[in-house]
């Protein structure tokens, strides 16, 4: 089984390439990959050449690590990194469904396991730097049909305690100078949003805890993991709490998709005149925020110097009917909406951005109604393909 090229073997194989070119007449990157085919026959790695010369070619010394790269969030937040300039490594359990990575490198590997991370060099710089950040959003995770039911709860806790202890310790082994923490607004307290008209979910809301599920109470975990390191081993962290970011290249079937996606697929599916099922009265509130706004939210949080949790999402809150309406309209069609049983999650939620605001000055700019357009064309083509 063909292994890949440890990162510190393959710094190794290209000093000895610049040394060797000095008193040849090879071309640098003649010799290069005569070197690195003999280590590739020898040793039986997996080499990607196009990502060694990116390697050696990075001239802006940014470098940035995506766990969690092969899924919604994960991978456009590679491609934006990647218009800025970053050298991108990717991580995940498996590559993006709906389009191709933008990573120059991207390498499959359970951040669970410590051997594995420490075998495939995961968190290791692949040459110097100046700046050096880990966006931590590897999550076992879907919407209310995965974490609300109660199944899959020690699922949830387990790999994602695990993946983010292993994340931290990684990250200050390997002198990063910046990770990011995607949390979650299920961490508020079930008691502060019974009222679907006047939910509370400002950042200082939090405790008491009693988040509605066990996805929230890892995630309120997990953020006293990362300020702990940041307190006790003087990693710079920044953490956000995501308020249901949707748009386009989601899973938008399967049992892991969020409400939006849900939606514009039903809908898509649909004749006009037919039913459609939805999960309890409707009448539940949420926000929800277009992709874009949310990497804008991420890149700005990331540049500035607030430690503390902070909101990512929009304030414009509908009920799922309202939601439900909007799709209809963009669709041009008119269904019958049957409401059944099934997990809703709290009553109430919306993004209280008052503080993100005051803090980075950030607030997102984008109508609900624009960011489900782009949404439910793109779902509702993949489809009909």
């Amino acid at each position: 089984m063909k292994k890949l090229i440890s990162l510190k073997l393959e710094e190794e194989i290209l000093k000895e390439g610049k040394s060797l070119a000095k008193g040849d007449n090879k071309s640098f990157t003649q010799l290069i990959t005569e070197i690195l085919s003999f280590y590739v026959k020898k040793h039986k790695y997996k080499v990607d050449k196009q990502n060694s010369y990116a390697k050696i070619n990075n001239k802006s010394g940014k470098i940035a690590i995506v766990t969690g790269a092969g899924g919604f969030i994960g991978n456009h937040l590679v491609k934006r990194l990647k218009q800025e300039g970053y050298w991108v490594r990717g991580i995940d359990l498996k590559y993006p469904e709906f389009s191709q990575t933008k990573a120059d490198e991207f390498i499959i590997c359970d951040l669970k396991n410590q051997l594995e991370i420490s075998e495939k060099s995961v968190f290791v710089p692949p040459f110097s730097f100046k700046i050096f950040e880990v966006y931590a959003l590897a999550a076992c995770m879907g919407g209310a049909g995965f974490v609300f039911t109660g199944d899959n709860d020690a699922e949830i806790v387990y790999n994602n305690a695990l993946v983010n202890l292993n994340t931290a310790e990684n990250c200050v082994k390997n002198n990063v100078s910046k990770v990011f923490f995607s949390s979650s607004a299920c961490i508020y307290p079930q008691y502060n949003q019974l009222d679907p008209e006047n939910p509370k979910c400002s950042e200082d809301s939090a405790y008491p805890a009693d988040p509605d599920s066990d996805y929230g109470i890892e995630k309120l975990f997990s953020e006293r993991v990362y300020l702990a390191f940041n307190k006790n081993c003087n990693l710079d962290v920044r953490i956000a709490r995501f308020h249901n970011i949707f748009g386009e290249l989601t899973c938008y079937d399967g049992g892991k998709e969020k409400a939006p996606a849900a939606i514009c697929r039903k809908i898509s599916m649909a004749k006009n005149g037919e039913n459609i099922e939805i999960w309890g009265d409707g009448k539940q509130t949420r926000s929800f925020l277009y992709i874009n706004e949310c990497l804008d939210g991420i890149r700005k949080l990331m540049n500035s110097n607030i430690v503390q949790p902070l909101n990512i999402g929009s304030e414009e809150m509908v009920t799922i009917n309202q939601l439900v309406e909007y799709v209809m309209e963009i669709a041009d069609k008119k269904l019958i909406i049957n409401h059944i049983p099934g997990p809703t999650g709290v009553r109430g939620r919306n993004s209280d951005n008052k503080l993100i605001k005051e803090k980075i000055g950030w607030v997102p700019s984008d109508s609900l109604k624009d960011g489900l357009k782009i949404t439910y064309d793109w779902i509702d083509n993949h489809i009909k393909s």
